[in-house]
């Protein structure tokens, strides 16, 4: 655990600016440690853009925003190959995609063919334009933000893409303590924008590895099939958790087992990330939907069921 230190840094320097919300902060860093991509829903202006910056510039990483819109085109997101007057040969002209930090903002308003150029991105770590792939910059970290009370002119994230998502995260508004203080660190000047570096991405690199090493007994795996199944067994689920969903919890246990300062994974770090890693990925049956019945609850009785390994 000798790098530990680097990420005790990192979420000491994102929670001095970002006031108030530690457990959405640990969550994005799991997710960036595990090397999955967060999709963060709320409501505006409750910090979605601030944090990605701040996690940014925290880590001396480059940083793409792309606002999503409606005529947003996927070569704005992946890149388009450009022809060079001069050498009479095409170049390829980046798109926002190449970037350490990439925020795609309100996501789901550009259209389906938009939100799929992101998906190779995600799961390869690679863009391809006119046949010629293009590898990312390592770390590759995607945080995506959507609106969840504004649906007009909105296009829902099909399954697929959501399920690229290692977690869906909620920040939420602040408590009357946190927001006067989150004010007065306003007034000092303490801003995303002035934030220090406090590691580079090499060490990201360095971390991921060391939370890859995290030692995962066979019972456990065992417990987290548990999990899974038991929402492909439930009636009220149309569609239960895939097996990405199984490697991203096993990901993201480990990742909280490092933040903990374990080298090996206890039931209580799965129990500590199936929500979030779990339940975008489900998803209600007609008669379910009719009853009002909710993913979260649902999903937290049936990890309450599953038996915990000894």
């Amino acid at each position: 655990m000798e790098h530990y230190e680097t990420a005790e840094k990192l979420q000491a320097n994102i929670n001095r600016v970002f006031v108030g919300k530690k457990d959405v902060v640990e969550n994005l860093l799991i997710c960036l440690l595990a090397g999955g991509h967060a999709l963060l829903e709320d409501v505006p202006g409750v910090g979605k853009t601030t944090l990605a910056l701040l996690l940014a510039r925290s880590m001396s990483c480059s940083f793409g925003r792309i606002q999503f819109t409606p005529d947003t085109l996927p070569g704005d997101v992946a890149g388009v190959s450009v022809y060079d007057m001069k050498t009479g040969e095409f170049r390829y002209q980046p798109g926002a995609v190449m970037n350490q930090v990439l925020l795609a903002d309100e996501i789901n308003r550009t259209a389906p063919k938009t939100q799929a150029s992101l998906l190779e991105a995600m799961a390869e770590g690679q863009v391809t334009v006119d046949g010629t792939v293009y590898p990312l910059p390592r770390p590759f970290f995607v945080i995506a933000t959507q609106n969840p009370i504004e649906f007009l002119g909105t296009y829902p994230l099909p399954e697929a893409q959501m399920d690229r998502f290692m977690m869906r995260l909620n920040i939420g508004y602040p408590d009357r303590e946190q927001e006067i203080k989150m004010a007065a660190e306003f007034l000092k000047g303490n801003t995303a924008q002035k934030a220090e570096a406090v590691c580079r991405a090499e060490d990201i690199l360095t971390l991921q590895k060391d939370v890859a090493d995290i030692t995962v007994k066979e019972s456990l795996l065992g417990y987290m099939e548990d999990i899974i199944q038991a929402t492909r067994l439930e009636e009220r689920f149309v569609l239960g958790a895939s097996p990405r969903a199984m490697l991203a919890l096993l990901r993201a246990s480990q990742a909280k087992a490092f933040l903990q300062k374990r080298d090996y994974v206890k039931p209580d770090d799965v129990k500590a990330v199936a929500m979030q890693v779990l339940g975008h990925r489900l998803t209600l049956s007609a008669e379910a939907r009719i009853q009002k019945e909710s993913v979260e609850k649902i999903l937290k009785s049936l990890i309450l069921k599953v038996k915990i390994p000894v």
